[in-house]
């Protein structure tokens, strides 16, 4: 990666806030590699993703962070908010699909559901396309946060961070839905449905959040390349 020289790098002590902050947050993501029950349980992972960026955000106040952030960083960012953008959509696409889904069961409209369970296998390509160039862009990230190459610890890390434990699919609430509709569980499913609703909706502002942060992170990098 290339990094800007020209200025003699002082590296502020562990003990500085920013730095310290970063690394409180980092040791509350690698407290939360357990396996995300229910879709509500993904709020706090997601919040730690977004509190590790801004931690991000201050470091890049110091010099020396300064001193060594590129062109390629910004473009890091690019593929960092895609990556959130399109599992931002995979959110919204669900909430979608779930309505139509309804109106389908109401009209014993076949097509309609076979639509849904169609469209489920597409988010599911989504998803692992943006977890994919998530976890590269994030370590590409820290290596410019530590100045060097990301440690293989902390790439383990961020394989965790991003690989939690499976679900088993009898707890996961969208394999449910298939399961209802496989058995012809009309009010069970109904009824699933509309729970999940207000979880989903929770997921989805969290994401615009870390959205949001992400777009403010990149304007400081832009910022920093411009002076």
């Amino acid at each position: 990666m290339a990094l800007h020289h020209g200025r003699s790098l002082s590296f502020p002590s562990s003990s500085h806030p920013a730095v310290s902050q970063f690394n409180d947050n980092l040791s509350r993501l690698r407290s939360s590699e357990a396996t995300c029950s229910s879709l509500s349980s993904f709020n706090g992972k997601i919040n730690g993703l977004r509190n590790l960026d801004e931690s991000i955000d201050d470091l890049l106040l110091l010099s020396h962070i300064q001193q060594i952030v590129s062109e390629e960083c910004v473009d890091d960012y690019i593929k960092l908010l895609d990556a959130c953008s399109s599992v931002t959509d995979v959110v919204s696409f669900a909430k979608e699909d779930f309505r139509d889904l309804l109106s389908s069961i109401r009209r014993k409209d076949v097509q309609g559901i076979n639509a849904y369970l169609a469209s489920r296998n597409k988010s599911k390509k989504m998803i692992q396309d943006a977890e994919s160039v998530a976890i590269s862009t994030l370590e590409s990230l820290l290596s410019y946060v530590l100045g060097t190459k990301v440690h293989e610890s902390k790439r383990s890390l961020l394989s965790k961070l991003m690989h939690s434990k499976k679900v088993s699919a009898d707890k996961n609430e969208f394999n449910k839905v298939e399961s209802f509709l496989q058995l012809n569980q009309e009010s069970e499913l109904v009824n699933h449905i509309k729970e999940m609703d207000s979880d989903i909706q929770v997921v989805k502002e969290d994401l615009e959040s870390i959205f949001r942060q992400l777009i403010k992170t990149r304007v400081s990098l832009l910022n920093i390349l411009n002076n």
